[in-house]
Order: C-alpha cells, then sequence, then structure tokens
C-alpha cells in the first residue's frame, strides 16, 4: 500500500478527493431539493382546492348502498 503513494503525491490525492466530495454532496442536495418531497426551503407544493375535493365528490355515498339491499 505504501508504494501506492509513490506514485501518487498525498496532498493532491487528498484534495481532489475532498473537492470531488463536496461536488457530489452539492449535487444531491440540489436533487433531493427539486423534489416535493424533501425540499426543506419552500416546504412541500400545496394542491389547489379544487384538486383535492374532487376525488372525495366522485366517490358514491354509503347511504346508497345501504338503500340498494334488500331488507330481512
Amino acid at each position: 500500500m505504501w508504494r501506492l503513494w509513490l506514485i501518487f503525491d498525498p496532498r493532491r490525492t487528498l484534495v481532489a478527493l475532498a473537492i470531488f466530495l463536496f461536488v457530489l454532496a452539492l449535487l444531491i442536495h440540489f436533487i433531493l431539493l427539486s423534489t416535493d418531497r424533501f425540499n426543506w426551503i419552500e416546504g412541500p407544493a400545496v394542491a389547489p382546492a379544487a384538486a383535492v375535493a374532487a376525488p372525495a365528490a366522485a366517490a358514491p355515498a354509503p347511504a346508497a348502498d345501504a338503500a340498494a339491499m334488500p331488507a330481512s
């Protein structure tokens, strides 16, 4: 292993490794900031009220199911 450090300069290698890891960390953070779930600066995007109310209105009412059943 020590012969490897005779080929590569340790200072250059460690500086290059630190720069690479810093750029990688920035890249990962910017990718996370571009998502709705992990955006800690702006928070999750809020859906419009019409989009939230539409699925609830489309569901059948429970009373309609009870009326369709024959009485015993």
